[in-house]
């Protein structure tokens, strides 16, 4: 009997040895906590200057092809990295570093004690230092990213398209395909497998994933806010959820430090913007804002909505000055003490969506504007009460949320985008703002109200096609099997035919509903070469052209 003690106790202690070693490895194995998080703002780029680098060694393809259609030159001095020479210095002294803002020339370094600025600050080339984060949290919001599910059906699950007059456009043929949206967000758990996006998956249409948090790949974790976001933007399931942009492409970036609410998470939101630049975003959403902070002395105070005092203020619009769009939303905090916008909304270029309910009425908590130096601030409204979300793979809900309306128009900002490619980020900005129902009497709480789809759409068209005197145009003619009609006027529903020489029909198809005056015609790829007459019906009127089809 003691032999068998024995022998239980030597088996009891090695397991626990070994239980020992394997946490005290797993524990060698995980980054110590940082408590204390300092932005060290940099004089210059040391020897780093714009002829050591090309365009290609700081830009993808897609982001050099969006700055060359916008004329934005590359590289200029804020695409050129931080000075690696400053960096190693700063860590020398024992912080560590988190990440670097090219934009802004600031590195952001953290201790796990407390560390004295004044050293910093005695480097020759640091210009400035601030705290950013501290331990403890004195003012901390226990509801920082939570969101409330309900199941109810009502109002229509399309209800946040329709408003915006944007069921033509996926109608036509425009849900945001060849358009790269970056989510700035706090968490995408059941991203990976909940059912409104089995479609974007099976295509691999999310592209990147990063967190700028904990500086890895892993965004499936930590909250399911983004998660919803996404849902909104590319969810589908017939009758539930429909995306407003569900043939884009994502990027899913966590910037978002949800166990606690500090100034450095404006570095991290500044991180993954830049990322979004370099791998050529075409759009920014970010359902995140900053104003209060678990340090209460680290506050932003209303006078600073200038566009220019918040640090990630001044990253959306470098963001911005960059060619993409950035949209955000205007906040939540219109029914609590701070009541107006939240940074970056309060940008020059960044776009501000408010939230509406289902009969066009701002929402109670739908931040005001507008910014402290008088600019319309929201910039347009969108539905963002009772919208459709899925969380999880259990069923989809409705929620409320600028998070929510900010989606709903950068979705569909993809579909403009789509359907104008040589459009311009400021250009979808400006036909949001004149295509919206206030947009002759906009306010504080509906900035320029809500716009609608096809009219901007329509603008834009203006802006960049020529326009037939008379009937419409098929261009290129010849062509090698692509081409594209251009009507003189809307045509909204009609019907394309076309017939061989022999007199054969290939091709007829009708329109309804049809949003903008082009369309792209593909039928003629895979035909022989040859002449092909094309002849579209609309309205009263019958239009014939002769088509040339050449070999490819």
């Amino acid at each position: 009997m003691k032999s068998f003690n024995l022998s239980v106790w030597k088996r009891v202690k090695i397991v626990t040895t070994l239980l020992l070693l394997c946490f005290m490895s797993y524990v060698r194995g995980q980054e110590p906590a940082y408590s204390y998080f300092y932005r060290v703002y940099l004089r210059d780029k040391g020897d780093n200057v714009a002829g050591k680098y090309s365009a290609s060694d700081l830009l993808s393809s897609r982001a050099l092809a969006r700055r060359q259609k916008a004329g934005i030159q590359v590289p200029d001095f804020r695409d050129l990295p931080v000075y690696e020479g400053y960096l190693n210095q700063i860590s020398l002294l024992g912080l560590k570093l988190h990440t670097t803002s090219k934009w802004m020339n600031t590195a952001l370094f953290k201790s796990q004690s407390a560390f004295d600025t004044k050293t910093l600050l005695s480097l020759p080339f640091v210009s400035d230092v601030k705290t950013v984060k501290t331990p403890g949290k004195k003012n901390c919001y226990s509801d920082k990213l939570n969101f409330k599910i309900i199941q109810t059906d009502l109002p229509p699950f399309d209800r946040p398209i329709t408003m915006i007059n944007g069921s033509s456009m996926h109608d036509s043929g425009y849900d945001g395909k060849n358009i790269l949206i970056a989510i700035l967000d706090g968490g995408f758990i059941n991203a990976d497998y909940i059912s409104s996006l089995n479609s974007l998956r099976s295509r691999n249409g999310i592209k990147t994933t990063y967190d700028f948090v904990k500086k890895n790949e892993s965004v499936y974790n930590s909250s399911t806010h983004g998660t919803a976001v996404l849902s909104v933007l590319a969810g589908k399931i017939p009758g539930q959820i429909e995306g407003t942009a569900p043939g884009a492409d994502f990027l899913l970036l966590k910037t978002e430090d949800v166990e606690s609410e500090f100034p450095c998470e404006e570095d991290f939101w500044a991180a993954g913007a830049e990322f979004a630049d370099s791998s050529g975003a075409d759009i920014i959403s970010s359902s995140l804002g900053y104003f209060n902070f678990d340090d209460s002395t680290l506050n932003y105070k209303i006078s600073d909505l200038d566009g220019k005092t918040a640090f990630v203020t001044r990253a959306a619009d470098f963001a911005a000055s960059k060619g993409i769009l950035v949209v955000n939303s205007a906040g939540n905090e219109r029914d609590n003490l701070w009541k107006r916008i939240i940074f970056p909304s309060d940008g020059d270029s960044v776009l501000a969506v408010g939230a509406v309910d289902a009969d066009n009425i701002i929402s109670s908590f739908s931040s005001a504007g507008p910014s402290s130096d008088g600019r319309i601030k929201p910039d347009n409204v969108a539905m963002g009460v009772s919208i459709p979300v899925q969380a999880s793979d259990n069923s989809v809900g409705r929620s409320n949320g600028t998070s929510f309306s900010c989606p709903v128009l950068s979705g569909m900002s993809a579909c403009l985008l789509q359907a104008v490619p040589r459009a311009l980020n400021n250009d979808i900005i400006q036909v949001l703002h004149s295509s919206a129902d206030r947009y002759n009497y906009p306010d504080s709480l509906y900035g320029y109200g809500i716009p609608d789809i096809v009219l901007a759409l329509t603008e834009l068209q203006n802006l960049y096609i020529k326009i037939p005197d008379k009937g419409i145009i098929a261009s290129p003619n010849p062509t090698t099997g692509t081409f594209e009609i251009i009507f003189l006027s809307l045509p909204e529903t009609f019907t394309i035919e076309i017939i061989s020489m022999t007199g054969k029909l290939i091709f007829r198809k009708d329109f309804a509903d049809y949003a903008g005056r082009t369309i792209i015609i593909r039928e003629l790829q895979h035909r022989e070469q040859g002449l092909y007459l094309l002849r579209v019906k609309y309205g009263s009127e019958i239009n014939v052209l002769k088509i040339i089809k050449l070999n490819n």
